[in-house]
């Protein structure tokens, strides 16, 4: 694998099915504040976005204020339902297992959900401790801004060029190649809908898996052809 030294992972949605449950928790407190949203809606339309930026988008589009504390009802909510339900990715670990690159997390998600997430799964040993969150570098550095590619690739040893990334959302699609990064878009976990592969192709993923073990398989072609960003 010449073309890369890196391979970085979102972590929900693509190493953890846990999408879908973010998706019922929020669907459910938006429709309870006058913002009816299917689960499905939730997923197509805000997958990849923090709760916080989900809210702002929600209070510009409507006329209804949005509560405060809906934050935090959001979050420990969630992390009840996690805690209880989350599970891997069927296939991660056979894959992980046949990718000989450097690999880390980039997300979202904070550290102590990731901590708690990819201890559940079985998955923390496999990427520790090179698991980065997007809110330790600030509120503001979220994707789909670049900085949390950039700071882990800068962790890692490796320059953006040399480094590959799976995603499961256009915001994370975005924010890899605005950091200069080649992506595999991901559509096997339980919130993919019918237009998944397309949307995520059309946000700059180079080619769409469904199942987790194609991934070897695919990172080892992506790096023979050259025909970069």
């Amino acid at each position: 694998m010449d073309g890369f030294d890196l391979i970085i992972f979102d972590c929900d949605g693509v190493l953890v099915d846990s999408e879908i449950i973010a998706a019922q928790v929020e669907s459910m407190l938006l429709t309870e504040a006058g913002y009816p949203i299917s689960v499905e809606e939730m997923g197509e339309r805000f997958s990849g976005m923090t709760w916080e930026n989900i809210l702002f988008q929600v209070e510009r589009e409507a006329s209804i204020p949005i509560s405060a504390s809906l934050l935090d009802k959001s979050e420990q909510l969630l992390d009840l339902r996690l805690e209880q339900d989350v599970q891997a990715i069927a296939g991660v670990q056979s894959a992980l297992s046949r990718l000989s690159l450097k690999r880390c997390i980039c997300s979202n998600s904070s550290s102590k959900r990731l901590d708690m997430m990819l201890g559940k799964v079985g998955l923390k040993q496999l990427f520790a401790p090179h698991i980065f969150s997007a809110k330790d570098l600030g509120a503001d550095r979220v994707k789909p801004k670049p900085d949390i590619f950039l700071h882990g690739a800068k962790q890692m040893g490796v320059s953006p060029a040399r480094a590959v990334v799976v995603e499961d959302s256009v915001h994370g699609i975005h924010a890899a190649r605005a950091a200069g990064m080649r992506v595999i878009g991901f559509t096997g976990a339980s919130h993919t809908y019918p237009s998944h592969a397309d949307t995520l192709t059309d946000a700059g993923a180079e080619t769409v898996i469904s199942r987790m073990t194609d991934l070897p398989g695919v990172v080892a072609a992506l790096a023979e052809w050259e025909g970069a960003l």
